[in-house]
């Protein structure tokens, strides 16, 4: 059977472009830049690339880019976009779970939620980072983000679960969220691209910056960075706080 986040991407490519939280790409990107010293020698893995936003827009600077992701809709968009520009982004079809990358990419990234942290156990969703860290280079980066535990830790459950569908084009019923796993339990109803509504139930996980600084390093980053992620304009001078519902976490092999 299939699992919750492999059906809602089978065919939730154009309507996954209108979402509100996937606006604020070329924002997202001048501090992807900034991060690389707009090295353009670099070479850039996109994990969990989805539509290719983030890739595509990196290759109109000018970048090599890798983009991997599962869903097969989400990729044929990703690479009908790129045609009509003439841009050129290697976009493959793969698991997060199961690269095969090595010592190969001077950056990696994985922004909004891009496979990590959808997993149903750690485990995999630590596959996922060891994936990463793997296909990086000595010295090279890892950019994430993620969401954080810190905002259902410090706000009324009311606040937390109100907060999760605020200004999407999907709705969640039934939400629970367990203090001992941290994870987020809920029905979510969204329509697809072919105007079809979907109901499914979704399960992720929540990070404690602790948790991700101790899973980093052993993998052997050698400094982890973690501020709030602001939709459009992450920046290093923002500290994350409990009002960030994500984490973005800037790493170093």
């Amino acid at each position: 059977m299939k699992k919750w986040y492999e059906q809602l991407f089978e065919n939730y490519a154009e309507a996954y472009d209108r979402e509100p939280f996937t606006q604020g790409t070329k924002g997202e990107v001048d501090f992807i830049e900034k991060e690389i010293k707009k090295d353009r020698a670099a070479r850039i893995l996109d994990i969990g690339c989805g539509t290719g936003r983030h890739a595509l827009e990196l290759a109109r600077r000018g970048y090599r880019v890798v983009g991997v992701d599962f869903s097969a809709a989400q990729l044929a968009r990703a690479r009908s976009l790129a045609k009509a520009e003439r841009l050129k982004v290697d976009f493959r079809r793969l698991d997060a779970r199961r690269l095969k990358f090595r010592s190969a990419f001077d950056l990696a990234l994985m922004i909004c939620e891009g496979a990590f942290p959808l997993m149903e156990t750690d485990g995999m969703n630590f596959e996922i980072l060891k994936g990463a860290a793997q296909a990086l280079k000595p010295g090279g980066k890892l950019i994430i983000t993620t969401i954080s535990v810190l905002f259902p830790l410090f706000h009324s459950v009311k606040d937390f679960l109100d907060s999760n569908t605020q200004g999407t084009g999907a709705t969640e019923e039934g939400q629970s969220f367990d203090l001992m796993t941290f994870r987020e339990k809920s029905l979510l109803t969204a329509t697809d691209d072919a105007g079809k509504p979907i109901k499914l139930e979704c399960d992720s996980r929540y990070y404690a910056p602790s948790e991700i600084t101790w899973l980093l390093k052993s993998l052997g980053f050698t400094t982890v960075d973690i501020f709030g992620a602001k939709l459009g304009a992450f920046s290093r001078r923002d500290p994350l706080t409990a009002d960030d519902f994500e984490m973005l976490v800037v790493a170093r092999r």
